[in-house]
């Protein structure tokens, strides 16, 4: 009985280092259709997520003309989840190599005029 009881012991460090190990997924991706984005909508369901991407031609201010989305992508919660989790850490590592994106597009495009602004409001 012991006997047993040390193998199956032994046995637990290797069958936790196969599941830590990264599994490979072939991928075939020759027909894939690359296009660009600007723009993002998410909407949903409590089933599904709905990821609507377009190009706005006015990425400053409010658009005039209505943007056409070109890819919609639908994808349960748990798919959703792991892409979020996927996004994060690709996005924490292309920060931690360029610095921070700023999102706040006022503060991208013109950081003089916030500096401006913030001064003139300490006044």
């Amino acid at each position: 009985m012991a006997d047993e009881t040390k193998k199956e012991e032994a046995a637990k460090p290797a069958a936790a280092a196969e599941a830590q190990q990264p599994v490979q997924v072939q991928v075939v991706d020759e027909n894939a259709v690359a296009t660009y984005a600007n723009f993002c909508r998410v909407t949903g369901s409590p089933e599904e997520l709905i990821v609507d991407f377009g190009l706005n031609p006015q990425p400053i201010g409010v658009p005039k003309d209505p943007i056409q989305v070109k890819q919609r992508i639908i994808v349960n919660f748990y798919t959703a989840k792991r892409l979020l989790a996927a996004l994060q850490m690709s996005v924490a590592r292309h920060e931690s190599v360029f610095g921070v994106l700023e999102t706040d597009i006022n503060k991208r495009v013109r950081p003089g005029l916030n500096q401006q602004a913030d001064a003139g409001k300490k006044s």
